[in-house]
């Protein structure tokens, strides 16, 4: 296996596991949190996941942005970031931007506490405001993907 391809299939990888994760925390997890199948204590029962899933993110995170660096280095495709019709390298590279900040900047030093504050205040408040967060997210990594996945394929927007 040759590099690019490597770093092809780790990038594909740690996204896999990074939106994986954001798709189960959005479908699966919040709304049996909201309805109370994981116990009475939602505050509880999400930090107990959360702190575990945390740590798959931020490494998931990590390689992706070193592996589409590093590719996009390789194969000298730095002009596709001037040029409209390949709006998802530029949708993947803001996208990377934002998770990257939220995982290591806006929610450890952030959003923490003030979650924590509404959370245990208004829960309910809390996590329809935290799931509809998680619902924006997921919506633009699902057509980050796509795009991504359809253009390097060569289906272009004209």
């Amino acid at each position: 296996m040759d590099i690019m391809a490597a770093a092809r299939a780790l990038h594909v990888l740690a996204v896999v596991v990074w939106i994986g994760g954001v798709s189960m925390v959005t479908a699966v997890v919040l709304p049996a949190l909201r309805r109370g199948d994981l116990g009475p204590d939602w505050l509880r029962a999400f930090q107990a996941i959360e702190h575990r899933f945390v740590w798959w993110a931020r490494a998931a995170v990590i390689v992706a942005g070193i592996t589409g660096i590093w590719m996009v280095a390789d194969a000298d495709l730095w002009d596709r970031f001037r040029t409209a019709g390949f709006w998802w390298m530029h949708a993947m590279a803001c996208l990377w931007l934002l998770f990257a900040f939220i995982l290591f900047i806006g929610e450890p030093l952030i959003f923490h506490n003030r979650f924590m504050r509404m959370a245990q205040q208004e829960p309910e408040r809390a996590f329809r405001r935290l799931h509809r967060v998680h619902w924006v997210l997921l919506t633009l990594s699902i057509v980050t993907i796509f795009g991504a996945v359809a253009g390097s394929h060569g289906w272009a927007v004209r």
